[in-house]
């Protein structure tokens, strides 16, 4: 959360002269709420339902940029799909989502004690996401350029 991912996901797919999405954008446009109205309506669990589905759809029909949402790698048959694909995992620190985001935004997950969610979360999410990712990018004191220009070298891929 708040570690760049949608910024550098546009700023890669400009660079590679492809195009991009964001499975969050695409769950917004289908069921006409934001992320936070969904979680406080039906859960969390109806929420990563709605995620699975969407990660599914848009790596069958996109063949550009994609972003996921944080809990994305959390269902085994997502990390399944990712692992065909070249993935790369955004790091930061906790003091670094604090510059970035406050941890006070409309953050679902970080309702509560945001500091320490958000650590908990990392914690049980790290393993995950370096599981499924080829490269792990950290994005602490980084501009978004210069992420862009790290993921790019860490994947080997070629602009346009």
């Amino acid at each position: 959360m708040g570690v760049g991912k949608s910024t550098v996901g546009r700023l890669l797919a400009e660079r590679l002269g492809v195009g991009y999405r964001d499975t969050d954008d695409d769950i917004v446009a289908e069921q006409g709420r934001t992320v936070a109205d969904i979680f406080v309506d039906e859960g969390e669990p109806a929420f990563r339902d709605l995620e699975k589905k969407a990660v599914r759809k848009a790596l069958a029909e996109h063949r550009g940029v994609l972003a996921l949402g944080g809990g994305a790698i959390l269902d085994a048959e997502t990390r399944a799909l990712l692992a065909e694909h070249r993935v790369a995992y955004l790091s930061m620190d906790v003091e670094e989502a604090v510059k970035r985001t406050g941890l006070n935004v409309a953050r679902p997950l970080l309702a509560v004690n945001p500091r320490r969610q958000w650590r908990e979360l990392m914690e049980a999410r790290r393993h995950l996401y370096t599981e499924v990712a080829r490269e792990a990018v950290s994005t602490d004191g980084r501009t978004p350029e210069e992420v862009t220009q790290a993921v790019l070298d860490a994947l080997e891929l070629k602009e346009a």
